[in-house]
């Protein structure tokens, strides 16, 4: 962890070269959409061959590819000039806007300009911390996992770790990750680090609650689920998992984009805007049905219309669930409540109502759950 906090500050570099380069693909988006009505106009690809179509052609090639060269060279010089500066991430502005660009495209970020993929890791004031670094650790310990595009400062100028720590004297710990990998990525990122923070942690852990935000409850469950099966010794002191506002059952948003792109993509016009969508993350991918281990995307065709049922997991043995969903209006019964839920997350999805595995009590208690753990 110390290693990952020394290493040398390259987001505003990596940010202006990545701008610029994503304005030089931008110009280069709009050239095929120019192109593609032209063959029409011209007569299709194939067509007749004219003075005009030769001149017109030659000039648009020129101009989008020459804006795009000079688009990347303009980013590879404004990197070098800005060079090494003070994290961007440590202030809640600056890790706002890394987090919006990891959710979008996070998961080539990785691989591509590292300095701009959050890795998983627990944050204190910002900054990237070993566990023993977050104040007042006690026995019990409430760690919060953010959703897509978020960070540990989405969750409020008087978070609710402060709350549980003046109120019940738990110890709240804040994660921030790279919410454009896998789910099932990040759940065994976390379930790594739940293995350090617990053999880290300055006194004897006795209870741990988790307590994830819309994607994050996706991820919390993945990584107790990995942690289960592997039968790691963190995982027994988890009492409580509670999700807010998380895609369980999927989200109708990401579900819609998905036939978007494929509608987008099926003619030459508006295949530049179908690609656009494609590039989505790996992470909002999941979102579309909540999926939480590898074997729902391995070897799996991303852009199939049709996609395989997601495997289905259990709820955390020994574990209290707690299952938060809203509405925009207030009855949830209201048909405007019923279509768009919050406008993220259907109260089903939240609720978890509809899939089995998620089903291990009476219907009379819908948003508390509570599994028991085996002998």
């Amino acid at each position: 962890m110390a290693a990952l906090a020394e290493r040398p500050n390259r987001e505003l570099a990596e940010l202006t070269r990545l701008t610029l380069d994503e304005l030089g693909g931008a110009v280069a988006g709009i050239g095929r959409v120019h192109k593609a009505i032209a063959d029409r106009a011209f007569g299709g690809p194939l067509g007749r061959v004219t003075p005009a179509r030769v001149v017109h052609d030659a000039i648009a090639r020129n101009v989008y590819g020459g804006l795009r060269v000079g688009a990347s060279v303009l980013g590879r010089t404004a990197a070098i000039a800005v060079g090494d500066r003070a994290p961007l991430s440590a202030e809640p502005l600056g890790a706002g806007l890394i987090a919006a660009i990891d959710g979008l495209i996070g998961d080539v970020l990785e691989d591509e300009r590292p300095a701009l993929a959050a890795p998983m890791s627990i944050r204190v004031d910002g900054r990237i911390a070993d566990p023993a670094d977050v104040p007042q650790p006690t026995p019990r310990i409430a760690v919060f996992v953010h959703g897509l595009m978020e960070t540990e400062f989405s969750w409020g100028p008087d978070p609710y770790g402060e709350r549980l720590r003046r109120d019940l004297g738990i110890t709240p710990v804040h994660v921030r990750y790279n919410t454009g990998r896998h789910v099932s990525e990040n759940g065994a990122s976390l379930d790594e680090l739940f293995e350090h923070l617990v053999a880290e942690w300055p006194v004897d852990v006795e209870q741990i609650a988790l307590v994830g935000h819309s994607m994050g409850g996706l991820v919390a469950r993945s990584a107790a689920h990995r942690a289960s099966l592997r039968g790691a010794a963190w995982v027994e002191h988890v009492r409580h998992i509670v999700s807010l506002g998380t895609p369980h059952m999927g989200a109708p948003l990401e579900q819609s984009v998905h036939y978007l792109s494929a509608a987008l993509s099926a003619l030459p016009e508006t295949q530049p805007f179908g690609a656009f969508f494609r590039r989505r993350s790996s992470g909002i991918r999941d979102l579309r049905q909540g999926s939480l281990v590898d074997a729902d995307w391995r070897d799996c065709d991303r852009d199939a219309l049709r996609a395989r049922a997601c495997a289905e997991v259990s709820l955390l043995e020994g574990a209290t669930h707690c299952f938060v969903s809203a509405t925009i209006t207030r009855d949830q019964g209201h048909p405007v409540g019923r279509l768009l839920g919050d406008c993220l997350v259907l109260v089903p999805s939240a609720s978890g109502r509809s899939r089995t595995p998620l089903c291990l009590t009476s219907e009379r208690s819908p948003t508390v759950r509570r599994s028991p753990r085996k002998k």
